[in-house]
């Protein structure tokens, strides 16, 4: 759970992180279970009745008609004026943490969430690095060292040995790759967790991660919807991708563009597919594969 900023610095100076944590309950289960009753506080925080009360109360006088208490329910309701003041309701988030429960994954406030529908998300191969190795990666980039790793990539047969300076991760859909200068290569490079043999940390490392210029740059995808689709499925992708006036805009960091292409499908010749499986097509392309550093393939 996200909690949003304070309402005014005013009650940032008098309320409470705990009390602030509690509102973001009630907004919660107002919001995604359309109703809240004393019992919900006193079950969720272990609270009294008579503290459930005065919260419920103060916040109904801080927003009066955020809220109503529904008499034939006996209990409260979303009001006329409702919206969120602590809790940060964005529906993206809201379907992970259900998926991340519903797959038994340890998450944060799971006991807010009084209903969990039957969920499926497409089984993906596990890829990802052992837990050693994982920790390792983690120290290096915290404690600002080298990285001693045996790393198999595709562009060689065998397995090498190489030392890096990692400074960040990055996951790409699939995969968890650790954001590093090789030494050997002295150059910013992706490695795929998955793909370290082994991993010692080694001595601190010379390298500033500000000067990871692909890291820090960002560029501009547009997309639109596939124009060879008919006029009423143009809208409605439009409208799943919430695009504005027939666009969408997606802001990514230059090293996770190649990436994000592949992911969206927007790799190669959007011809080479009906269009009703390659439903979207990137508007700017020639501006997209120049910061990758190629002219567009097709």
């Amino acid at each position: 759970m996200v909690l949003l900023g304070m309402v005014d610095d005013s009650q940032s100076d008098t309320v409470r992180w705990t009390t602030q944590v509690r509102r973001a309950f009630i907004e919660h289960r107002l919001f995604w279970r359309g109703r809240i009753g004393l019992a919900d506080l006193m079950d969720t925080f272990d609270m009294a009745r008579t503290q459930s009360s005065q919260d419920l109360n103060a916040y109904i006088s801080d927003f009066p008609e955020h809220l109503s208490y529904d008499k034939s329910a006996r209990t409260y309701v979303p009001g006329p004026k409702f919206e969120a003041h602590y809790a940060a309701l964005e529906p993206d988030a809201h379907l992970a943490k259900l998926l991340a429960l519903s797959q038994g994954a340890d998450v944060v406030n799971a006991d807010w969430e009084v209903f969990q529908p039957d969920m499926l998300a497409p089984s993906i191969p596990a890829r990802g690095a052992t837990a050693k190795i994982t920790r390792s990666v983690l120290h290096a980039i915290e404690q600002g060292r080298e990285l001693v790793i045996s790393y198999q990539s595709m562009s060689s047969p065998d397995p090498s040995e190489r030392k890096i300076a990692p400074h960040a991760l990055a996951h790409d859909g699939f995969r968890w790759h650790c954001r590093a200068f090789c030494l050997r290569d002295r150059i910013f490079k992706d490695f795929v967790l998955g793909r370290m043999l082994s991993a010692e940390l080694g001595d601190l490392a010379d390298v500033d991660p500000d000067s990871d210029e692909n890291w820090r740059a960002e560029i501009t995808i547009t997309i639109a919807p596939n124009p060879n689709l008919p006029a009423n499925q143009q809208k409605i992708i439009a409208l799943d991708y919430g695009m504005d006036d027939g666009e969408a805009r997606l802001t990514v960091r230059r090293c996770m563009l190649y990436y994000t292409l592949k992911r969206l499908g927007l790799d190669a010749d959007p011809s080479a597919r009906r269009a009703q499986d390659q439903q979207i097509v990137l508007v700017n392309t020639d501006e997209v594969f120049a910061a990758l550093g190629r002219k567009v393939p097709w």
